[in-house]
């Protein structure tokens, strides 16, 4: 093998880890987006909960002022009764007291299903409180070592990057210029080998003088299908397979 294509071969090798290095840094980021939308789920879970409970607790508030509001009314009507010497006006308030008493029974009701609706929140409530704390202590955890991860990866994408350089400025300005336009086209895999007789980039049968020129190895050799640039090693098969 000549030396250039050795050396655009570490360079592709190089390149391929720094493609590597650098998609793992992309999913940084939105991995430790989803893990504090995870916990600001779990908070807001909390939140409704506790938003519910309040509510609860105004309503049966509510509740108990109408059930005194009712009983100031029976007293209220209670003392009629006892002052006025007309029947009818008797028996209608004792209607309006019975009606009180009524409403009294129904909003004692109310109040009986908000009781229970209200223990069954605060048992969400430490639920939701023991979960979002759980996850709150899991999310910390894992964003510490995604932030450290992206550490370790930045530093060794500084040091591939250093190296890259230098071995890109040992590659002649031409064969690099050459290497950088089909990365450019093909992608990370555009130093390749010969097996068989075909390329390995677009597995096309390469012509026999082609073949003969990459075996002879007197300068850089291209697909001629592909572009791509083509070399030889003595584990290769050069046959052509029918």
């Amino acid at each position: 093998m000549i030396q250039t294509v050795e050396k655009l071969l570490i360079l592709q090798e190089r390149d391929r880890r720094i493609g590597s290095v650098e998609g793992e840094l992309t999913h940084i980021e939105p991995a430790q987006v989803m893990l504090r939308a995870k916990a600001a789920a779990a908070q807001t879970d909390l939140e409704q909960a506790k938003g519910r409970l309040r509510q609860i607790e105004t309503s049966r508030v509510g509740l108990e002022l109408e059930v005194k509001g009712k009983k100031e009314l029976i007293a209220k009507y209670s003392l009629q009764q006892f002052q006025t010497r007309k029947n009818e006006e008797y028996r209608a308030l004792a209607h309006e007291i019975d009606i009180c008493k009524e409403a009294i029974v129904k909003i004692e009701d109310e109040e009986l299903a908000l009781m229970e609706q209200g223990e069954a929140t605060q048992k969400e409530i430490l639920r939701a409180t023991q979960g979002a704390e759980e996850t709150r202590k899991l999310v910390a955890e894992q964003l510490e070592q995604l932030s450290a991860r992206e550490q370790r990866l930045k530093e060794e994408l500084a040091g591939l990057q250093a190296s890259r350089q230098e071995l890109a400025a040992a590659v002649g300005e031409a064969a690099r210029a050459r290497y950088e336009r089909l990365v450019r086209s093909k992608g990370d895999k555009v130093v390749v080998g010969v097996e068989h007789g075909v390329c390995g980039g677009c597995h096309m049968r390469l012509p026999p003088q082609l073949l003969v020129e990459c075996q002879a190895e007197k300068g850089i050799v291209t697909c001629s299908n592909c572009g791509r640039i083509v070399y030889y090693t003595a584990d290769m098969d050069l046959a052509i397979v029918d």
